[in-house]
């Protein structure tokens, strides 16, 4: 597994003002620390260090280590708020990860045997994703790096939902919990009959 570790600093100057300054003069990225026992903390990133680390899909569903003035914080990114035009992240939530104490995090779907499922296969029909990621309750160490949404066995017009997926133990899918079954992807006929045979 992948250790995640970024360094941070610790921010005093606070406001918009503050921040667009760090973000502009010395290209970091202002974000805050919250969750456990203690106090919320501003800090702030090298927008570099954070934009390599999030190049990689498993750090949003990971226990990532922030190296905070010599301190470590076990954490999970909870919210990331980026620039609309050009998709640089702007700031970082992050929450405390505390030993024996559940978290939530948002981790990837990865549907598999698509191609040769017996919708697709046998039956010509098209995958549509309905959702990219499903929001997680689980312990620290039981978080996933993503969960697999397995497609071999679904037919035209079968709708794949939340309550179908196999999870890992120990993790649990927040809107279930609420009473949401949500879709997640479907195989539908296809609109265009063979376009490859033109």
């Amino acid at each position: 597994m992948t250790n995640f570790a970024l360094n941070a600093e610790v921010r005093s100057d606070l406001g918009k003002g503050a921040s667009r300054r760090l973000r502009r003069n010395e290209s970091l990225v202002p974000a805050v620390i919250y969750g456990g026992e203690k106090p919320a903390q501003s800090i702030s990133l090298l927008a570099k260090d954070l934009a390599k680390l999030l190049e990689n899909e498993a750090a949003f569903s990971h226990v990532l280590t922030l190296n905070v003035a010599g301190t470590n914080e076990s954490v999970v990114i909870k919210a990331l708020q980026r620039h609309p035009a050009k998709g640089f992240v702007l700031h970082a939530d992050f929450v405390r990860v505390v030993a024996g104490q559940k978290l939530s995090a948002h981790v990837p779907l990865h549907f598999i045997n698509e191609a040769t499922s017996v919708g697709v296969k046998q039956q010509g029909g098209e995958v549509s994703h309905t959702i990219s990621e499903v929001e997680v309750s689980c312990q620290p160490q039981d978080l996933p790096e993503f969960i697999e949404v397995d497609l071999a066995k679904v037919e035209v017009g079968q709708i794949v939902h939340l309550s179908d997926i196999k999870l890992p133990k120990g993790v649990e899918l927040v809107a279930l919990a609420h009473g949401n079954d949500l879709a997640v992807a479907n195989i539908h006929a296809s609109r265009v009959k063979d376009e490859s045979a033109e």
